[in-house]
């Protein structure tokens, strides 16, 4: 049974200090009027741009347990499912599991799925994640919100230039996603990146100004947003890439001039680069469009 407002289930990371995964996505959402149920799939002191980094991870089958009550109580109707960082082969293949389950008590669930596998050339989970993300994950996502390195790691395509990067999201489409955005590509110049969306045959790129600071946590951000916004515009791909970017730019921009604030020169220690996200909540709420995206010629 649907409820008035939309109802998500966010499958991902957690930590207790700072905000990455769950911790990046759950608040934006709530913001914007969704209800979120969330399960962390592991639960750490702290992201792993620190130091020492303590915790635990989630098993399969206490994963299992978790929907099994929901289930029992009947309260695992959503309306949106929502993944990102999973730690093994075999909790992303639980995870396909769940979402056959969701779709057999909602077939219009929509799926967004961010394939947090690695950044800047590097893969941080274990490299067996990748034939179960590209086969078996991907094709039953609804959106997919991977970085470049990650839609170049789906594909085996790399990524020289514009055109390369539509060869690359065609490619993605045809592995089923009806949308597919690129969180971030280095196909700008030294002051920015460029983001891309496509859907229906339409697509739009947008700059993204670059800060000098490794900010931890913006990629599940970026994703919850572009949840957001794609339901609360039914599915305007332009306003929702502008609301996302301009959202995530006045909270980067402002974690980064406070950081600075703090430590005027030098690199930035981790615990000045958590995002202030609860501090910007009313940005969330009403975004302030900053960035234009701009429609590519088909």
């Amino acid at each position: 049974m649907s409820s008035d407002s939309p109802r998500v289930l966010s499958i991902q990371s957690h930590v207790v200090h700072g905000y990455v995964g769950n911790k990046s996505a759950v608040f934006p959402l709530q913001v914007l009027g969704f209800e979120v149920d969330y399960i962390n799939t592991v639960q750490f002191s702290t992201h792993t741009a620190y130091k020492h980094i303590k915790g635990q991870s989630l098993k399969n089958e206490e994963l299992d347990e978790l929907i099994e009550g929901l289930t029992l109580n009947e309260v695992d109707y959503y309306t949106h499912f929502l993944t990102g960082y999973s730690r093994s082969p075999d909790s992303l293949k639980k995870i396909v599991e769940i979402l056959k389950k969701l779709r057999e008590k909602n077939p219009n669930l929509n799926y967004v799925c961010d394939p947090v596998m690695g950044d800047n050339g590097k893969m941080y989970v274990p490299e067996d994640i990748l034939p179960v993300y590209r086969d078996v994950v991907v094709p039953l996502a609804d959106v997919i919100t991977p970085n470049q390195y990650e839609a170049e790691l789906i594909t085996g395509m790399k990524m020289n230039s514009l055109e390369d990067a539509m060869k690359i999201i065609d490619a993605l489409h045809k592995k089923g996603p009806k949308t597919v955005v690129l969180s971030s590509t280095e196909l700008g110049d030294d002051k920015c990146m460029i983001g891309l969306a496509s859907t229906a045959g339409v697509q739009y790129e947008i700059s993204i100004p670059k800060v000098d600071a490794a900010f931890t946590g913006t990629g599940d951000l970026f994703a919850s947003l572009f949840l957001a916004w794609w339901h609360k515009t039914n599915n305007n791909l332009k306003l929702t890439l502008e609301n996302t970017i301009s959202t995530l730019q006045i909270i980067v921009k402002d974690t980064y001039q406070k950081a600075r604030d703090k430590q005027p020169t030098g690199k930035i220690p981790p615990q000045l680069r958590e995002l202030r996200i609860i501090q910007n909540k009313n940005f969330i709420e009403n975004p302030k469009i900053t960035i234009s995206a701009k429609q590519l010629s088909s």
